[in-house]
């Protein structure tokens, strides 16, 4: 149950961090607020990846840290790139969860080849 939650509450911050914010806090966000409010939905997505029951072809752990670096690198490219966010440390940012995310997709690739 609580992973279904943690996904919903992901989703629901990911489409509408704004309206999230109102509905619990009674306040309105600014635009980084909505961009931090956004990655913290990617968070709470792949905590509700992580604690999802399934097979044990991948682990919890690599799942959910691998589904957590691929989107927050694609969040935070796309904000650099068309979301008019100009920070120097976006780049390095997106890099970094990029090159993680290649790292953890290696060690879930070759136990998913190894699954009968």
């Amino acid at each position: 149950m609580s992973a279904v939650i943690e996904v919903a509450v992901g989703i629901a911050l990911i489409a509408a961090p704004d309206l999230v914010a109102q509905v619990l806090l009674r306040a309105g966000l600014t635009s980084s607020g909505v961009a931090v409010g956004r990655l913290c939905g990617i968070g709470l997505l792949s905590l509700g990846l992580s604690c999802w029951p399934g097979g044990e072809s991948v682990p919890a752990q690599l799942r959910g840290l691998f589904a957590y670096n691929v989107l927050a690198a694609f969040f935070l490219g796309y904000l650099r790139v068309g979301g008019g966010f100009v920070s120097y440390l976006l780049w390095p940012a997106c890099v970094l969860h990029a090159l993680l995310a290649l790292l953890l997709a290696r060690p879930a690739w070759v136990r998913v080849r190894q699954a009968p």
